[in-house]
């Protein structure tokens, strides 16, 4: 196996700044980000990761980063309340698509809703949802249409964001960091829609990877500070892992969380899901 180190017989990924167009950090040699976890076969591969001799993995996890992002910059008063509410947001999207109390919500309609809600934030198109719930063109376009009306700030962030970016050239993170979008002046029209989702996706996915990568300094810092043997091992865009020290459990998951949590003020709170686990399959 050319990835395994001579020296620690452990595999040692490449972590890239600058591959992403959003600033997410990627990996290659190998991907270590792209292992799967839909499915079961490719999930058990994770049973390969294991922490080192007298640890265990601590996972943290920013639970819907993305969509806390997108309730600051749009500043809708619904996904806001949500969050600050700790309420179901897909719950809280279906209910209030199909004029349905919170309560009577199924199961499916949540995952409707939240097909909707991720698919948002990078600018689903009515043929895109309708692929993805198998329901017709019509349908999906109804759903988006209802879903953009009860949001309304969202769809006025949605175009917005597009109209200053035709007008800069480029969309910024909530940082200032940059993106240029040359497509939105293309004479091309799929060329051009491209342009517009990535100007209604950077400032979202892009701001989510800068908090990400303040919260993984401020941990590695805390760590260091405290001279812990833990290690901050691997980073999947939303989530860290640490080869936790048995004995240094607790002040590691107290780090963790407070680093995380705390990375950046908005006007929700970040909200991080922790696990343990004797390997990564395990972890969540």
């Amino acid at each position: 196996m050319p990835y395994i180190n001579t020296k620690d017989q452990r595999i040692h990924s490449y972590f890239h700044q600058t591959v992403t167009a959003t600033g997410r950090i990627s990996s290659t040699e190998p991907n270590l980000q792209n292992i799967p976890t839909r499915q079961d076969v490719g999930k058990k591969i994770r049973k390969a990761f294991k922490p080192s001799k007298g640890c265990i993995f601590l996972d943290a996890d920013y639970s819907q980063i993305e969509l806390r992002v997108l309730a600051h910059i749009s500043e809708d008063e619904h996904m806001i309340e949500a969050f600050i509410n700790d309420e179901d947001i897909h719950k809280q999207a279906a209910s209030k698509v199909l004029n349905i109390p919170i309560g009577e919500v199924t199961s499916e309609q949540r995952s409707s809703a939240k097909a909707v809600n991720f698919g948002i934030v990078y600018g689903i198109s009515d043929f895109g949802l309708a692929g993805q719930l198998g329901i017709s063109k019509k349908e999906a376009k109804s759903y988006i249409d209802q879903y953009l009306e009860k949001y309304s700030e969202i769809k006025k962030f949605m175009d917005d964001i597009v109209e200053d970016a035709k007008e800069k050239g480029y969309v910024e993170t909530l940082f200032h960091r940059r993106r240029y979008i040359p497509e939105l002046k293309s004479s091309n029209y799929m060329v051009r829609q491209f342009g517009a989702r990535a100007a209604m996706n950077t400032p979202i996915q892009g701001t989510a990877a800068d908090i990400m990568k303040i919260a993984m300094i401020d941990v590695w810092k805390r760590l260091n500070d405290a001279n812990l043997q833990s290690k901050l091992v691997l980073q999947v865009h939303d989530e860290l892992l640490i080869d936790t020290k048995i004995e240094e459990k607790d002040q590691v998951a107290e780090i963790l969380k407070t680093s995380m949590e705390n990375a950046m003020k908005l006007k929700v709170p970040l909200k991080v899901e922790l696990s343990e686990a004797n390997n990564w399959y395990e972890a969540k």
